[in-house]
């Protein structure tokens, strides 16, 4: 993937200078573009998922502004979203920011930190404390734009042939694992892969991987996870508050009305509630029906896993930060928002949990 904005944008950027004013009455037809499968929770349909999304755009929008969905493969191959939308193949395109890695670094902080915050936390930052001005910043270079479209909330270390019971069982583990935690888990020895869903239970039956993390409860049991992997790490240190992305060219944006514009950006950020509030109905019985009759150990990893995990993160971050100036920035925004949350956190989220532990 480039670097830098294709020639096939720059010349598309060439006429933004004087866009076309739009007409109230005018009409939009849209392709989107996905990462995921026609039929994946979440991701694909049900509530907050694209679809929802799409559907939500036309009826507010009284159907100006309509919007054809591509599932993952129906299109174009399940990660070249980025690159689809960049070059104007496509208008828009749903999926984790943290795939964009080898466009800008500093795009995964905007799907989730390793030991970073939680929903609460990261969607504060994001619409309330710069994060999504960085966002866009970050994308200014490539002719695009994003905004926050759905959050899983906390995700799950993932499935495991064998228990890890001490952090050398990393040391030459295949592993499925996209975003920053891929690269503290290379950084301990882990043989990182990054998987479209549909292809990650194939690859842990057949053995080509030795663990795999998805998602949650839920989704992990609809892909078959379970029966690949008895074992269930459920230590959620390296994503614990992952958003989806809606991607969109910036020249197809400035195209738009100010109230369409308006539409796209309030029925994306309805989803990351409606999408979290979904995920929370459906995990809990889902992690209860896999331990109870599918025979899954689940369990947190040991603390000095944790720990080790952890020191690795902030090295790789700090790594990452020294080596880029838009990295830094990001990363200064995220930590710097992150310290003053931390504090509010403790007295409200962390003191609530204890005390309902304790009942």
């Amino acid at each position: 993937m480039s670097l830098e904005p294709s020639s096939a944008l720059g010349a598309v950027g060439a006429g933004v200078a004087a866009p076309r004013v739009a007409r109230a009455q005018d009409t939009f037809n849209w392709r989107m573009t996905n990462s995921y499968g026609p039929t994946a929770p979440f991701y694909t349909v049900g509530p907050g998922s694209p679809t929802d999304i799409i559907e939500k755009i036309r009826i507010m929008s009284g159907g100006r502004l309509n919007i054809q969905h591509f599932a993952a493969g129906e299109l174009i191959p399940a990660f070249e979203g980025f690159d689809a939308v960049q070059q104007g193949v496509i208008e828009m395109n749903a999926s984790n920011s943290y795939f964009w890695s080898g466009n800008t670094f500093a795009a995964q902080y905007f799907t989730t930190v390793p030991f970073g915050m939680s929903y609460m936390g990261h969607m504060a930052w994001l619409f309330h404390g710069g994060g999504l001005e960085l966002w866009h910043e970050v994308y200014e270079p490539f002719g695009l734009i994003a905004f926050p479209m759905n959050s899983t909330g906390v995700q799950l270390t993932g499935w495991f042939r064998e228990p890890i019971e001490d952090l050398s069982q990393f040391d030459g583990l295949r592993m499925r694992i996209p975003g920053l935690a891929g690269r503290v888990y290379a950084a301990i020895g882990v043989d990182t892969r990054l998987l479209p869903g549909g292809e990650i239970f194939p690859a842990l039956e057949r053995g080509v991987i030795d663990a795999a993390e998805f998602v949650g409860p839920y989704q992990d049991r609809a892909l078959g996870l379970h029966q690949a992997a008895k074992y269930y790490h459920t230590s959620g240190w390296h994503e614990p508050a992952t958003t989806g992305e809606l991607l969109i060219s910036r020249a197809a944006w400035d195209s738009l009305p100010e109230d369409l514009q308006m539409i796209v950006k309030q029925a994306s950020q309805a989803a990351c509630l409606e999408s979290l509030i979904w995920s929370e109905s459906v995990n809990g019985p889902a992690l209860t029906d896999l331990i109870e009759n599918h025979g899954v150990t689940a369990a947190p990893l040991p603390v000095a896993v944790v720990d080790a995990l952890r020191e690795a993160t902030l090295d790789t971050l700090e790594t990452e930060a020294n080596a880029s100036e838009i990295v830094r920035k990001v990363h200064d925004s995220y930590f710097a928002f992150k310290a003053d949350h931390d504090g509010w956190a403790r007295v409200s989220e962390v003191s609530w949990f204890k005390d309902i532990l304790r009942m």
